[in-house]
């Protein structure tokens, strides 16, 4: 079995773009989805929303138990002219747990091979351009428990050390769950262990990709041109 995925790019949320070309119109739909189950549906959903096109062409990459599964379909297009080109555009662009459904609507006009490649390409690229893109990297999902007295300085220590407190529950004690990556994981034991950081215990709940930060494209109205910009450092 291959190695653990550590880390890789996303999409913030579901964009759409268009293009027509010769006529013909291209609907690029990318949505971001968490599994094989998830992305299935939206396909099926998606055809049955554009059920008068003439192809409704797919790809997309998923991760599954710490692997990477990847699918495509050209739907009637010309093999190699479709699904695979956009499967190779979120390869090269490092993107996973993101579908691409990409819409036709025939204008009367033979694109070709080489036509179809492109159309397809460019609507899918169109998309990314739009898209607000996300990094995740493995880490871990961590329950503490922190005394009344203590949280302002826990909150503090987090804030310092980018680790997320997500949920926080007071009873008795606090319970807070965190998260963080894993180098982060073996400061906080290490700091714990040395009483650097006071909370009364901690579990380990589960490893989970941890959002470390989101880019936005920029379009700059002086020279025309396009530049990825970081929005937000997380936490």
């Amino acid at each position: 079995m291959s190695d653990i995925v550590k880390g890789f790019l996303t999409i913030k949320e579901n964009v759409q773009a268009e293009i027509v070309e010769k006529k013909s119109k291209f609907i690029a739909n990318l949505f971001y989805i968490e599994n094989i189950e998830e992305a299935e549906k939206i396909i099926k959903e998606t055809r049955k929303k554009y059920f008068d096109a003439r192809h409704n062409c797919i790809a997309y990459r998923v991760i599954e138990d710490g692997q990477i599964i990847e699918r495509f379909s050209d739907d009637g297009e010309p093999s190699g002219t479709a699904g695979a080109p956009m499967l190779n555009i979120l390869q090269k662009n490092g993107y996973v747990n993101v579908l691409i459904v990409v819409t036709r609507y025939f204008g009367g006009i033979l694109l070709g091979t080489g036509g179809l490649v492109r159309a397809y390409s460019d609507s899918l690229t169109l998309a990314i351009e739009k898209s607000i893109k996300i990094e995740k990297r493995l880490g871990n999902q961590l329950e503490v428990i922190v005394d009344y007295s203590e949280l302002d300085n826990f909150k503090y220590y987090c804030r310092n050390n980018k680790i997320n407190i997500i949920e926080s529950t007071f009873e008795e004690k606090i319970i807070c769950k965190i998260e963080m990556e894993n180098d982060k994981k073996e400061k906080l034991v290490e700091d714990f262990n040395t009483k650097k950081v006071k909370i009364i215990e901690y579990k380990e709940l589960c490893k989970k990709y941890i959002t470390k930060c989101i880019w936005f494209w920029h379009f700059h109205k002086m020279n025309g041109r396009k530049f990825q910009k970081t929005l937000k450092n997380i936490p």
